[in-house]
C-alpha cells in the first residue's frame, strides 16, 4: 500500500473583471514526480468543493497515481465572489476553463507524463469541454455522471420527476409556478429525490457528502446563479449550455459512467457515447449520482477508474 502524502497550496488566479487578488485552493495526494500521470479531479455543483470526491485518493494508494483536487473559484477554500451573485454573464464555462488552465500551468502538469482528467457531474461537463480543445498533456478522460447538454439534463430530471409520487410532483410544480422553494412540501420532495437519485447511500447523507452540502448552503452564489434553486429546478445561466458539437474533437481515450438512477440520466449520456471517438460507457446497477459514495459501488468505481487510467 502506497504511503499517503498530502500537500496543500493556493494558485493565484487573475480574473480581468475582478479587482481583488483571487486564488484557487488545491490539495495533492501522492507524488507528482513519480513518473506517472497524476489525476486532476474536477468537482461538481457548481460550488460543491472537492471534499466529497476524496474517495478518489484511493487512486494513489491502490494504483500509484497522484491525485490533484481543487476548489473552483467562488466556493469552499478558494476565493468567494458574492458580489457576482446573479451575474449570469460572469459565471460561464470559460471562467472555469481559464481556472483549470491556470492550475495546470501553476503545477507544471502539461509536460513529462502529462495528466489524466476526471470530472464529476458539472465537473464532467467542464472536463468534456476542456478535453475537446485537445490540451497539451491530457492522457485519459473520465466523465463521471456528466451530461452532454443542460437541456438533456433537464429532460432527464423531468423523467425522474414524472415517477415521483403525485403529491410530491404537485409540490414541485407549485413551487416552480410561484418561485417559492422554502415550503415544507417542496423540501420533502427534494429529500425524496436526493435519496433516490442524487446519493443512494444509506444512511443519507454519508459523512463524505456533508462538506459539499455545507458549501452549497453557506454560499449559494455559484450554484444558484449557474444552476438554480435545487437539483429539481434549473433556471440558471447554464441552461443553454452544450458540449455536443465539440465531442468529436476529444482525442483522449474516455471512460463514461453513470448510475441506474442517476440524476444524469442515460439520455444525457448518449451524445458522449455516440460522438467521442474512443469511449467506453458503464451504467452501474442500483447507482445514483454519487456512485463513488454508495456502498459496494465505491470499490467498483475505484477499480474501474484505476484500471482504465493505468491500462497500457
Amino acid at each position: 500500500m502506497t504511503e499517503l502524502q498530502v500537500k496543500e497550496g493556493k494558485a493565484p488566479f487573475k480574473i480581468s473583471s475582478i479587482d481583488e487578488p483571487c486564488f484557487t485552493y488545491y490539495k495533492i495526494i501522492g507524488d507528482l514526480l513519480n513518473g506517472k500521470p497524476p489525476v486532476v479531479v474536477v468537482h461538481g455543483g457548481p460550488g460543491s468543493g472537492h471534499e466529497y470526491l476524496l474517495t478518489f485518493s484511493d487512486l494513489w494508494t491502490q494504483y500509484g497515481l497522484a491525485v490533484v483536487f481543487y476548489d473552483q473559484i467562488g466556493c469552499a477554500s478558494s476565493t468567494h465572489l458574492p458580489q457576482k451573485a446573479g451575474d449570469g454573464s460572469f459565471w460561464q464555462e470559460k471562467l472555469f476553463q481559464d481556472e483549470l488552465d491556470n492550475l495546470l500551468d501553476h503545477l507544471k502538469l502539461r509536460d513529462g507524463p502529462g495528466f489524466h482528467l476526471l470530472g464529476q457531474s458539472w465537473g464532467g461537463m467542464l472536463s468534456a469541454a476542456f478535453a475537446a480543445r485537445q490540451p497539451q498533456g491530457l492522457q485519459r478522460l473520465v466523465l463521471a455522471s456528466a451530461v452532454a447538454s443542460k437541456k438533456l439534463a433537464i429532460r432527464g430530471v423531468q423523467l425522474w420527476r414524472d415517477q415521483m409520487p403525485p403529491d410530491l410532483q404537485k409540490a414541485v410544480n407549485e413551487a416552480e409556478q410561484k418561485s417559492e422553494y422554502d415550503s415544507l412540501a417542496y423540501k420533502q420532495a427534494l429529500g425524496f429525490y436526493n435519496k433516490k437519485h442524487v446519493c443512494r447511500a444509506d444512511p443519507f447523507p454519508p459523512p463524505e457528502l456533508l462538506p459539499a452540502l455545507r458549501h452549497l448552503t453557506e454560499d449559494m452564489t455559484v450554484y444558484r446563479t449557474m444552476n438554480g434553486p435545487s437539483p429539481l429546478t434549473a433556471d440558471g445561466s447554464m441552461n443553454e449550455w452544450t458540449v455536443i458539437s465539440r465531442l468529436p474533437k476529444i482525442t483522449a481515450p474516455t471512460l463514461l459512467y453513470n448510475g441506474e438512477y442517476d440524476t444524469s440520466h442515460d439520455i444525457a449520456q448518449v451524445p458522449f457515447f455516440e460522438l467521442i471517438p474512443r469511449v467506453r460507457w458503464i451504467t452501474f446497477p442500483g447507482g445514483g449520482h454519487m456512485c463513488h459514495l454508495e456502498g459496494s459501488l465505491r470499490d467498483k468505481i475505484i477499480k474501474v477508474v484505476g484500471e482504465f487510467l493505468t491500462q497500457k
